[in-house]
């Protein structure tokens, strides 16, 4: 099992998915034959979690010799992660979801193997309106505590609608990525590359910039 994750929180996830899972998961790990930097360590982590419970499966790809089922989900570098249920939902997360990070991706595998989460029931009827793609970065690091948090938001909000896409991308792993979007700081988030912040919104507040970014909303930043 990988030793990224310890024993206290390999029995941790044993328990809470146990209690938590219902339908299969699969986590699609996107690597290459000559493994980029972090890809061994992520194609790791993937497997380890997946040894926690017998509803989680992991499917390794090759970003070049499965360069099809990468473009069918839009996996457009590696260290990569897609998380899988009876549909894909548009959650990906790019980087090791290590640290912080990895309490998203236990979120999020809870989320689609019960085919349901916790937003509020407002919420989930205006992301329902949405009717026009829209792409949510969420550029993080794996020791910043409050990161996760906008990640799971975002990839809840990839759940609740068939147009969205959210994808964490670890600025370490990506550092042109943080140069082309100007991060000084984490979270920062960026919706459809117009509208952006900085730090951690509200449920409220960080879906009524998801709507800004589809012009169905007044709301300025």
């Amino acid at each position: 099992m990988s030793n990224l994750i310890s024993d206290k929180d390999k029995e941790y996830l044993r328990e809470e998915f146990k209690k938590s899972l219902k339908g299969e998961v699969m986590l699609a790990v996107f690597t290459q034959e000559i493994e980029c930097q972090f890809c061994k360590e992520n194609r790791e982590l993937a497997e380890g979690i997946a040894e926690t419970s017998d509803k989680i499966k992991v499917m390794v790809y090759d970003f070049v010799k499965d360069a099809e089922k990468a473009k069918e989900l839009g996996i457009d570098k590696v260290p990569a992660i897609a998380v899988l249920g009876k549909k894909d939902y548009g959650i990906r997360f790019y980087g090791i979801p290590h640290g912080y990070e990895l309490k998203s991706l236990t979120e999020d595998i809870i989320n689609v193997s019960r085919e349901d989460t916790n937003l509020s029931e407002e919420t989930k009827e205006k992301l329902r309106k949405i009717n026009k793609p829209v792409h949510i970065q969420v550029f993080v690091t794996l020791t910043c505590p409050y990161c996760s948090i906008a990640t799971s938001l975002a990839h809840k909000f990839a759940f609740e609608s068939d147009y969205i896409k959210s994808d964490m991308v670890e600025i370490g792993e990506f550092p042109h990525l943080a140069q082309k979007y100007s991060v000084m700081g984490v979270p920062k988030i960026v919706i459809n590359e117009t509208i952006e912040f900085v730090g951690v919104l509200s449920e409220d507040h960080f879906v009524e910039h998801v709507l800004l970014a589809t012009k169905q909303s007044p709301i300025y930043v």
